[in-house]
């Protein structure tokens, strides 16, 4: 049956995938008008339509480097490569060491970097400066960063050798946590809290986009939170009311709701917040 499901995933067609992506953008939309966490005084549509813009342009770059990724998964069953090649493991198992693998690598990991090398943060921070984190805001990412993720997805296609078909598990599972965890959705806390022991729940993952540091600096899990748990990354917030998204950079809603002066963004004069790792000239 597993192997079935593996098969199935390694043809699954473009347009089975945006349906899944859609339908979940939908359900989530829908839950938030029924169980919000915050109640947010928006313009709905607006708001989303921007997100949607950036999300476009991440769907776009990951259509073009499909091939790379492609690549890769052939060349590791060519060539017997990759960690999940070096050892015999039950189906079952290689599926799960298979996704994490491609987590930590592939989401986890390039995530961190963009917090901790300035260059590149400077390209996050669009995803950073929604003051009204919803289900949309999942995949606001400016082009160069979905590039950066594109690059890093393929790595960890080739460090781990997973198949292509557990690729394509693992894309269609991560396009549904970026709408789970930035979901504005009320989740029980006791449910939240067991859950977030192994995986990104909504509450968990909230406090990464409190506007200001430490916080911004945690909790950068995307399927599993255990990465944070290992690496020493994680933060706990007690009452979600006290968190306020955006960054505090970048409070100015009229920067950060138009498409031109955000993708100018990552070219402009670097701004240091309090408590910032860089330093105006490094």
């Amino acid at each position: 049956m597993l192997n079935d499901i593996i098969i199935y995933f390694e043809g699954i067609p473009s347009s089975i995938r945006s349906i899944i992506l859609i339908s979940g953008l939908a359900f989530f939309l829908l839950l938030e008008s029924g169980i919000p966490l915050f109640r947010f005084k928006y313009n709905k549509v607006k708001h989303a339509a921007l997100n949607i813009f950036f999300t476009s342009t991440t769907l776009i770059i990951n259509l073009l480097g499909a091939s790379l990724i492609l690549f890769f998964a052939n060349y590791n069953a060519q060539n017997n490569s990759g960690l999940l090649n070096l050892f015999e493991l039950p189906i079952w198992l290689n599926i799960i060491f298979g996704l994490m693998l491609l987590d930590l690598i592939g989401a986890w990991l390039i995530h961190w970097i963009e917090h901790n090398v300035k260059w590149m943060w400077k390209f996050h921070i669009i995803h950073h400066t929604d003051p009204e984190v919803d289900v949309t805001t999942g995949l606001r990412h400016h082009p160069g960063e979905s590039v950066f993720r594109l690059l890093f997805t393929a790595l960890a296609v080739f460090v781990s050798g997973a198949s292509f078909g557990v690729v394509m598990i693992y894309q269609t599972l991560s396009a549904f946590f970026a709408h789970l965890t930035h979901a504005n959705i009320k989740a029980p806390k006791i449910i939240d809290r067991i859950l977030d022991k192994v995986i990104v729940t909504p509450h968990f993952h909230k406090a990464h986009h409190h506007y200001t540091l430490p916080h911004t600096d945690k909790n950068y899990g995307n399927i599993f939170s255990i990465w944070d748990r290992i690496f020493g990354t994680s933060i706990k917030v007690d009452d979600l009311d006290d968190l306020k998204y955006g960054l505090d950079t970048h409070m100015n809603k009229k920067e950060t709701s138009n498409i031109k002066t955000m993708l100018l963004i990552p070219f402009g004069e670097y701004r240091p917040p309090v408590g910032s790792k860089f330093g105006k000239n490094d």
